[in-house]
């Protein structure tokens, strides 16, 4: 699990955060890929079959189209120091300026609040790593393995993956080691993937949220907030 402290919290309270759509106006991955590719351009040469092939290969496999699709096939061969660098480049020339001021606002008020301020996203690990620290988080969650030397195959085998469903038990037990109630706990996300961590703690908010989970928001009660740049 790849696991960043960056700051200190207490208290019983956290809050969870997706990244992309919620407190980030853009795509953090699909901006680090783009990158890579514009710095190394005959990578498409051997991405584009390899995201292909392992997209069928999930597929067969009984993974839903969504699942099969994020897969990293797109990283194939990548060095992880590579990724980190550009990660920390990109932040920082353009992905800080695509954080929308209301997504700042309310980061502060948790923080006022002596509130845990915890990132957890589907995003490589080296990028969530670099928002993470823009942001000022006190942890974040991002998906990769534990080591992270040498390359990247493309295959997410031994990796924590915060996707959908395995956001929840990262934040259960992220909770439980920081003595947290959940009950107490506040959620933010943006779309139905992000609703299996949202539903477990006690202040779920959408935000910027898509048709199916704007509808579960309202018929849920949850607060709705539109955060865009």
């Amino acid at each position: 699990m790849c696991v960043l402290p960056i700051a200190g919290g207490m208290g019983e309270v956290a809050a969870y955060f997706d990244l992309d759509g919620t407190l980030l106006d853009a795509s953090s991955e699909k901006t680090l890929t783009a990158h890579l590719l514009k710095k190394q351009p005959w990578r498409i040469l051997i991405t584009t079959p390899a995201w292909t092939l392992r997209l069928l290969i999930g597929l067969l496999s009984g993974k839903s189209f969504y699942d099969a699709a994020r897969n990293r096939g797109h990283f194939t061969l990548a060095k992880w120091q590579t990724l980190e660098d550009y990660s920390n480049i990109l932040v920082k020339s353009k992905l800080a300026t695509k954080i929308p001021e209301e997504a700042k606002e309310r980061i502060e008020w948790h923080r006022q609040q002596g509130h845990r301020l915890v990132l957890v996203t589907a995003t490589v690990a080296p990028m969530a790593e670099a928002m993470a620290k823009e942001l000022a988080m006190d942890t974040v969650y991002g998906c990769g393995p534990g080591n992270r030397d040498g390359i990247i195959s493309g295959s997410e085998k031994g990796w924590s993956v915060p996707r959908r469903k395995g956001k929840a038990p990262i934040v259960q037990k992220d909770a439980e080691e920081n003595s947290h109630d959940l009950a107490q706990c506040w959620a933010y996300g943006n779309t139905m993937a992000d609703s299996w961590f949202m539903r477990i703690c006690g202040n779920p908010c959408a935000v910027n949220a898509e048709s199916a989970l704007l509808k579960m928001a309202n018929e849920q009660d949850w607060q709705n907030f539109s955060w865009r740049i």
